[in-house]
């Protein structure tokens, strides 16, 4: 087999390796465009994992590797704001770094002892290797092979606003460590790690506004040395910054439709980069090798083995991609958190790409978890809450107005779809009578739609009429009876989205027969089948509003604790806040404020209406997934205007505006927005979306990024999801008599199976690779 690579870098020569030791009739050369010592850059890193992942592939490698790299167990975190100096050090990590020349070198040398072909200072194309059977072009970000066969690969680049620029110091860490430093311009990020003895990498971030007062655009590569020397004098503590080739920039978020086209096939970085933040990029380019050599272990043609590279690789490397989506955008919004408590800001620095959590941090550093419980209930105390001592955030109680939650769970709002002429009945009772039972501080109903016209579907609930009352009013007096929760209720108008099929027969599909005529801000359907709405009259707006104020009086009478006022999901007045669906000409067209001239409208007559101790949330689609749809500052604003009105909770979700919207799902996905509007508009948020456990209950709580957590699926299979989750914790949540004996036998058992649980994984753990330390080194 004639194997040609196109790249010297980890990639392409991990890859000769593990194909020259397994195939060595194959003749495999290596060409690469700089000389053999040729570095830019200073060190890598990588984890435990990756580490374990690299001894299972080549041995002889691991060994050379890890015998040359620098080990620390803790990651350390310093912010300096103003003249005060926060540290946190958080031990349990497991890195080691490494000099990016050092691990060339070795790998260079593993290649030649294989008998790999090794040629350096050439350029080279496909092309030049006619009689190759496989081309690898691991030829880096600015892939040459990739980026002249653009339309077959078709990489999009997502350049991220934040500059960076890799510098060096011959200061010793024993930490990974991130310092964080305000100064006048703004604040400067460092991600620091020693790799070798007396070297170590910096990789210095701002974001544009910090850099452009700074003026580092206009500086050269040693003029800027200078001024981070001068920023960071007092961490580098008497050593000089180094630089090689350390000119600032923007990180490329890339990915590549395709990754191969024939017998060529991207390696690394020339078909995806992950975020420098996590740390992953020769880890990334490293792994994709491995994948890529079992892909041929396996046998077949040249092109089978490809296809079985990317099909069993592709969903790796975009959940790596997706956590350093997220790190990055954490980075790039740091004044976000800046004013945090200390323990907060580490926290969240720990917890930022969804990778690390409550639970493994539990495992990594238990004391600093405590600290961050601590706080916490502290917090709760201060606010004249009574603190359930040593409960972990998801179970420390919450307040709005005159409403107080037992716990920060929430049950998020369901449709059942099992409504007739919008009459809740004994489904209904059950449905929700169960879940109040369960544990959860909160229950949501619901959307509950305020006419029969501003239904979904046939089968959604309603409240225009006194059956209905008399019915929500036996379900909310089942709940205060029985359980310790909160019920909330949930009001909206379906807008374009009405007189559709039940979910199970289509959802979101026009309803063949039986339909009624519906409205939007704009004449826009749905679907392309879909009913197109009518543009909706002022006179229309006025009944509209007047039908919201009626349910809500219904709904006070009937004893609800709270309501809230949907703005989301494409619904009537989502149509109104979204520009995709709003095309207006009039004083409810066009502008911000014009969009929101309406759903502020019907807000504030529903505030006046309904009793002024019990609290309002508005829940809203904080972005439409789709081009041209409410942006982020947009969303601050129509968060800041509600809460101006007196909104005390935003329900942040997302999207269902457009049918063409393309989200990028995944857990949590939701968070990062009740996250920014928390932290900058300053409302209280509650988040929903692929949240599952009790552990992401706690990392979102823990960091500040919501202030309760609704869960959808996880309360429809298991109504007592709160009350098990509080088990685990030993804490005892409100049960109803008829179930007692059951919540004292889970207590009984749930902490001491949460400790086998616990001393598992401790025992699951990638082990610990400090050789260096075992060798006294």
């Amino acid at each position: 087999m004639r194997i040609a690579v196109i790249g010297g870098g980890p990639a392409g020569l991990y890859f000769a390796i593990l194909m020259k030791r397994d195939r060595p009739e194959a003749r495999i050369t290596v060409v690469e465009r700089n000389r053999a010592d040729d570095t830019f850059g200073f060190g890598v890193v990588f984890s435990d994992q990756t580490l374990e992942t690299f001894e299972r592939a080549d041995r002889e490698s691991y060994e050379a590797i890890t015998e040359a790299f620098a080990y620390w167990d803790d990651i350390e975190i310093v912010a300096k704001r103003g003249n005060g100096v926060a540290t946190h050090r958080i031990g349990g990590n497991g890195f080691c770094g490494c000099s990016r020349r050092t691990l060339l070198m070795l790998l260079q040398e593993r290649a030649r002892e294989l008998g790999v072909e090794l040629e350096f200072g050439r350029e080279a194309m496909p092309e030049d290797f006619p009689d190759a059977d496989l081309v690898v072009a691991a030829d880096g970000i600015n892939s040459p092979v990739r980026q002249r066969d653009l339309e077959h690969f078709a990489p999009t680049v997502d350049l991220r606003p934040n500059r960076f620029a890799w510098m060096g110091s011959t200061r010793p860490f024993d930490a990974f460590t991130f310092f964080f430093k305000e100064r006048p311009e703004g604040i400067f990020i460092a991600h620091c790690y020693q790799y070798e003895a007396n070297a170590s990498t910096w990789v210095l971030e701002t974001d544009p506004g910090t850099f452009e007062r700074a003026g580092l655009g206009a500086m050269d590569e040693a003029a800027s040395a200078a001024f981070m020397e001068e920023v960071f004098a007092e961490e580098l503590e008497g050593h000089r910054l180094i630089t090689n080739r350390s000119m600032w920039r923007r990180f490329p978020m890339m990915r590549c439709a395709r990754w191969s086209k024939g017998n060529v096939v991207l390696l690394g970085d020339a078909k995806a980069t992950a975020h420098y933040s996590i740390g992953s990029g020769t880890k990334l380019a490293m792994e994709d090798a491995i994948h890529l050599h079992a892909a041929f272990m396996r046998g077949g043609t040249v092109e089978e083995a490809l296809a079985r590279f990317e099909g069993g690789r592709r969903e790796e490397v975009e959940k790596i991609q997706h956590a350093a989506d997220v790190s990055l955008v954490w980075f790039e919004h740091v004044a976000r958190f800046w004013d945090m408590p200390a323990t907060r800001f580490a926290f969240g620095v720990m917890t930022r790409s969804k990778a690390i959590t409550w639970e493994n941090l539990s495992l990594r550093a238990p004391e600093f978890v405590e600290g961050s419980r601590a706080l916490f209930e502290e917090e709760v105390r201060a606010q004249g809450l009574p603190a359930v001592k040593g409960a972990p955030p998801m179970f420390q109680p919450f307040r709005l107005r005159g409403m107080e939650l037992a716990n920060r769970v929430v049950v998020s709002p369901m449709c059942q779809y099992s409504a007739t002429d919008g009459m809740p009945d004994d489904w209904h009772l059950m449905h929700y009578g169960a879940r109040a039972t369960g544990g959860a501080g909160l229950i949501f109903t619901e959307m509950t739609c305020v006419s029969p016209e501003a239904r979904i579907t046939p089968g959604c609930t309603g409240l225009w009429n006194d059956a209905q009352e008399a019915g929500w009013k036996r379900i909310v007096d089942f709940v205060h009876a029985h359980g310790g929760s909160r019920i909330a209720l949930q009001l909206g108008h379906a807008g374009q989205k009405g007189a559709t099929k039940l979910m199970w027969e289509g959802m979101d599909q026009p309803l063949p027969e039986g339909g009624w005529p519906i409205v939007s801000a704009s004449a826009i359907p749905y679907f392309p089948n879909s009913q197109v709405p009518r543009e909706i009259t002022r006179a229309e707006m006025d009944r509209v509003r007047d039908d919201f104020v009626a349910a809500a009086v219904r709904g006070a009478r009937a004893g609800f604790d709270m309501l809230e006022f949907h703005c989301a999901h494409g619904y009537l007045l989502a149509s109104f806040l979204s520009p995709l669906l709003n095309r207006r000409a009039d004083a409810y067209g066009g502008s911000l404020e014009n969009r929101l001239r309406y759903p502020l409208e019907v807000y504030r007559a529903l505030r006046a209406a309904w009793p002024s101790d019990r609290p309002m949330s508005v829940r809203v689609s904080a972005t439409d997934w789709a081009d041209g749809g409410v942006t982020d500052a947009e969303t601050l604003a129509i968060a800041r205007a509600f809460a101006e009105e007196g909104c005390d909770l935003l329900d942040v979700s997302t999207g269902q505006t457009v049918a063409d919207s393309a989200p990028h799902y995944g857990r949590m996905f939701q968070v990062p927005w009740s996250d920014m509007i928390r932290n900058e508009a300053k409302v209280a948020t509650m988040c929903v979306g692929s949240i599952t456990s009790a552990d992401q209950v706690n990392t979102i709580l823990a960091a500040g990024r919501a202030d309760l957590v609704a869960l959808a699926r996880p309360h429809l299979v298991d109504p007592a999801f709160t009350m098990n989750a509080a088990a685990r914790f030993g804490v005892r949540t409100a049960c109803p008599p008829q179930y007692r004996w059951g919540q004292e036998a889970i207590l009984r058992s749930a902490v001491r199976e949460e400790a086998e649980m616990m001393e598992l994984r401790r025992k699951a753990r990638p082990k610990r690779h400090a050789v260096q330390e075992e060798r006294g080194a």
